[in-house]
């Protein structure tokens, strides 16, 4: 059904000239950099990108989220909304699209919101009302996270016309996924973002659209895909994930996307990793490389060269995978422009390669190195990754184990389970498993002993 609108026809868009004057000589992706650097330096997290910064000079954005605004206020503190060129929050009277993963219309009476502000909405909604309450923020109130999800929706009566605020509303979905999983781990969110996407495979399969809106859907389509994909692997649903990820690489191929398809190889790579199959994961990360050749994002390539390095190791192939990490380090160095990077990208910064290239060395058996880096990748983690707080701590404990320091791994199991309530990853907890199930029968070391008790009250 098309979104409802009340108080009459909304006005056309006001271009916002001050927002353009203080871009100034900068392209929209370098503006949107600097935007997601501010952000960073306050503890929040926005998805902005060139997209965002057209649409705000545009004037198609009236007014910010509050998490934008944070951000606004805190890069130009001496200037208002007003200044800023944003019409004031109680003159936006604009419902957000009911269709497919997006935010649902809210009841009669209730404070209207444009559909930017979606993603603060249904953060803090996740933080405060649980599982429940995202599943109504996300218009996915009918799913039932104790059956699988169903192998097709039902197709639609009859074709509806599908137009960009479809679309929006798909490209929304994939980013407050990423920001829940980033916060919270996988557990919560797998059944809902599954319904969430055969709202928009139904989009596509089933609707009328123009030849741009079909390559946008697809393209959103995938990377939901993708998105669904990767908490089941992080909800230990292996199967499942590898099954998303052939749809997405599927429609990868359908739209000619090879940004999509490097992405899907991406985490195909790492989830053979995690599966146990070094060899498929060294065939997904080479054939991502062979993707994301001549798409201008060096630290694309970086990645796609850890997950390389990550298959190396497993195969026990020290050379080969010290050459890919050297490849990967050199990649992320001189990618310089994160501009130039694919928005889902946001997690891949020092603390994430210096994290995969612990698991290298623990791969290795080389102990020392791998918590070291282990080590390395906590410190620089920023704050709101959560989930890969835990993780980086929970691989610390099972290297520093592995070097044979049964206190260092009893400490650093505790860390972890201090952390382990605010996230839901079963492949977290399945490492804080491991860890425990090898320390129980040294439970006379004081801290093996202090883990020991808390991991079991954790379970």
């Amino acid at each position: 059904m098309a979104a409802t609108r009340t108080g009459g026809p909304r006005p056309s868009p006001v271009p916002n000239q001050a927002m353009r004057e203080l871009r100034g000589g900068l392209s929209p992706g370098e503006f949107a950099t600097l935007v997601r650097r501010a952000a960073r330096e306050i503890g929040e997290h926005v998805s902005c990108d060139a997209r965002y910064v057209g649409r705000v000079e545009s004037g198609e954005i009236r007014c910010p989220n509050y998490a934008y605004e944070r951000v606004f206020r805190h890069m130009w503190p001496d200037r208002s909304l007003a200044e800023l060129g944003f019409a004031p929050r109680t003159a936006v009277r604009r419902r957000a699209p009911t269709t497919g993963p997006s935010v649902p219309a809210q009841p009669p009476g209730a404070p209207h919101r444009s559909d930017e502000e979606n993603d603060e909405v249904l953060r803090r909604t996740f933080l405060n009302g649980g599982p429940t309450a995202v599943a109504a923020v996300l218009g996915l109130d009918q799913a039932q996270p104790s059956a699988p999800p169903p192998p097709a929706a039902a197709p639609l009566p009859e074709r509806r016309r599908v137009g960009a605020a479809e679309v929006r509303g798909v490209e929304q979905a994939v980013r407050d996924i990423r920001l829940l999983d980033d916060a919270h781990g996988a557990d919560a969110l797998f059944e809902l973002a599954g319904q969430s996407l055969r709202s928009a495979y139904v989009l596509l399969n089933d609707g009328d659209y123009s030849a741009a809106t079909e390559r946008r859907l697809q393209s959103g389509a995938g990377e939901l895909a993708i998105s669904v994909g990767w908490l089941a692997h992080d909800s230990n649903r292996l199967t499942d994930a590898r099954s998303f990820y052939s749809e997405a690489l599927a429609t990868a191929r359908m739209a000619r996307d090879p940004h999509l398809e490097a992405h899907v190889f991406s985490n195909s790579a790492f989830l053979a990793r995690d599966a146990g199959r070094p060899r498929e994961a060294l065939r997904a990360a080479q054939a991502g490389q062979a993707a994301a050749d001549g798409l201008g994002s060096d630290r694309l390539l970086s990645l796609l060269a850890l997950r390389e390095a990550s298959g190396w190791a497993l195969l026990g192939d020290r050379p080969a995978c010290e050459r890919a990490l050297s490849r990967a380090y050199a990649l992320f160095e001189r990618g310089e422009r994160p501009d130039a990077d694919p928005e889902w990208m946001s997690f891949y910064g020092e603390a994430e390669l210096a994290g995969q290239e612990a698991q290298c060395w623990s791969a290795l058996g080389d102990w020392d190195r791998a918590s070291a880096r282990a080590e390395r990748a906590i410190g620089l983690q920023e704050p709101h990754f959560v989930r890969n707080r835990v993780l980086y701590t929970a691989e610390l404990a099972h290297d520093r184990l592995g070097r044979g320091d049964l206190a260092g791994a009893g400490a650093h199991g505790t860390a972890a389970v201090a952390l382990l309530g605010q996230v839901r990853s079963a492949r977290i907890r399945g490492m804080l498993a491991h860890t425990a199930d090898r320390l129980r029968g040294h439970a006379a070391v004081p801290e093996v002993r202090e883990f020991l008790e808390g991991y079991d009250a954790a379970a």
